[in-house]
């Protein structure tokens, strides 16, 4: 497969819902459609997408959070391997969700996204920069693993996907905070659910 052009990877929230949202005349919005207007080449604005689609009403859609999982998984796996350009089977870059549901996802994205974009700073880059960035993909991709198993259970899954989100977006603006937040979080969904787990059994 031909490698993906060259496009300017974005640099904030807002750039990636433009990516996101649905062209003039688009019935469908696929993975191969965002792929190509984030590009291929920067692993945390690919991650983010599926991440911030699980926040998003578009996680109620049966089998999202699994194709979500494996997108991610993926990403991060690659990432982790040195990869320049990620690659996607092309089962992967086919599936496509309406453009009106796209559509709605951005729109009510938007107010957390403009919110997020203004309070990243340049902050704690120790947490965002050499042996940090594998440290986040590894973790990205154990919680990525779990989303297909948390699938019936909507809430867990939306919530850890935006401790991935917020690792991500501290990758991508280099803001250490976030990613400290996001490592916070996923702990926390993931010790509420051994505590569920263990009280069951």
């Amino acid at each position: 497969m031909a490698e993906e052009p060259e496009v300017r990877s974005p640099e904030s929230l807002d750039d990636l819902l433009k990516a996101m949202r649905p062209e003039q005349g688009d019935l469908r919005v696929s993975v191969e459609d965002v792929l190509r207007r984030v590009g291929a080449g920067s692993f945390p604005a690919v991650i983010l997408v599926p991440a911030i689609v699980l926040v998003s009403p578009i996680s109620g859609i049966p089998g999202t959070p699994t194709l979500a999982g494996v997108i991610v998984l993926l990403c991060a796996v690659q990432a982790l391997g040195g990869k320049k350009h990620l690659w996607l089977p092309g089962f992967l870059r086919r599936r496509s969700v309406s453009a009106a549901r796209m559509l709605r996802a951005v729109e009510w994205l938007r107010r957390p996204a403009g919110w997020m974009d203004r309070h990243a700073h340049n902050r704690l880059r120790l947490l965002v920069s050499g042996p940090a960035k594998p440290l986040a993909y590894a973790a990205t991709a154990l919680v990525a693993v779990s989303w297909p198993l948390l699938e019936l259970l909507p809430f867990f899954t939306s919530f850890s996907a935006g401790a991935v989100a917020m690792v991500m977006f501290g990758l991508m603006t280099r803001d250490g905070a976030y990613a400290l937040a996001g490592y916070a979080q996923g702990a926390l969904i993931y010790l509420t659910l051994l505590s569920i787990w263990f009280g069951i059994f």
